[in-house]
């Protein structure tokens, strides 16, 4: 059963229309030691989907799991000429734990797509993506994006080992250029980062950046950013109750025009503009 929610005014400036759907679930399986891929087989009229944005989980109940709130999730990935939708998560607490339960063909009701996702601007043609650990599947749609419309890309991906690395082989087959980064070849420092990101500064290899979720590397972009001129966006992640903007759960202060503003990382996120960003 498939039931559209329209609203006075769009969370997704392509399409106004929001979908709840029941979808099943094609695989679950563990993408390394410590993430997992999820792959729903869902009705192609909801994967009108944007980089960046999100859809909200109704996590299943078990004697062993209760979950009571939805669990908003980045996409990984939507192909609407497969019906897939994917997810790539870490058990991190009862809802995520509740979902690697489900196996193929078990049911999982979703809400999306949610949110204001990332943008690529006619001019941006050297873009660079800089995350680490499970940030990395954010960006794996932006990824997708950069190569239809032929922008050359550069993947900076961060993880505690190499073991954990996430998109890596992804991006590469997406044919972009990838730096691995880890703590475990003491590679992840910020003062290498800086480096390596000033390097492809100079070499004029950065129209714009894109990031994820960390704050340490937030900072470090804002950095770069404001000293070079070049623009960048960063997807928030948070805490949500409803995820379409009613409960304001989710609210974070942003720097506008010299004042500080307050706005739904749901509703007006997760995607901002990375100067107007604060840290946390």
């Amino acid at each position: 059963m498939i039931a559209n929610l329209q609203l006075s005014d769009s969370i997704n400036p392509a399409d106004a229309v929001i979908f709840e759907v029941e979808t099943f679930v094609k695989s679950n399986k563990p993408a390394n030691g410590e993430y997992r891929h999820m792959i729903l087989d869902a009705p192609s009229h909801v994967l009108n989907c944007q980089p960046g944005q999100f859809f909200h989980l109704l996590c299943p109940t078990s004697e062993r799991h209760q979950p009571f709130l939805r669990r908003p999730m980045s996409i990984y990935g939507f192909f609407p000429e497969k019906n897939e939708l994917h997810f790539l998560y870490k058990i991190a607490g009862k809802g995520t734990a509740a979902l690697s339960e489900l196996g193929t063909g078990d049911h999982l009701n979703v809400v999306g797509p949610l949110g204001h996702g990332y943008s690529i601007r006619d001019d941006w043609r050297n873009l660079l993506l800089v995350a680490r650990g499970v940030g990395l599947a954010t960006m794996a749609p932006l990824a997708q994006e950069a190569q239809r419309l032929g922008r050359k890309l550069t993947a900076i991906c961060s993880a505690r080992s190499e073991n954990v690395l996430m998109s890596v082989d992804h991006f590469r087959a997406l044919g972009a250029d990838v730096i691995t980064v880890t703590d475990e070849q003491g590679t992840s420092s910020v003062e290498n980062m800086r480096r390596i990101i000033e390097e492809h500064v100079a070499a004029g290899k950065v129209d714009t950046m894109y990031t994820c979720g960390s704050n340490r590397l937030l900072r470090l972009l804002q950095e770069i950013g404001a000293a070079h001129g070049i623009p960048g966006e960063i997807a928030l992640e948070q805490q949500m109750a409803c995820g379409i903007g009613m409960c304001h759960c989710c609210v974070r202060p942003f720097r506008r025009d010299g004042a500080i503003v307050h706005e739904r990382v749901c509703r007006e996120g997760p995607v901002f503009d990375m100067q107007e960003a604060m840290g946390w």
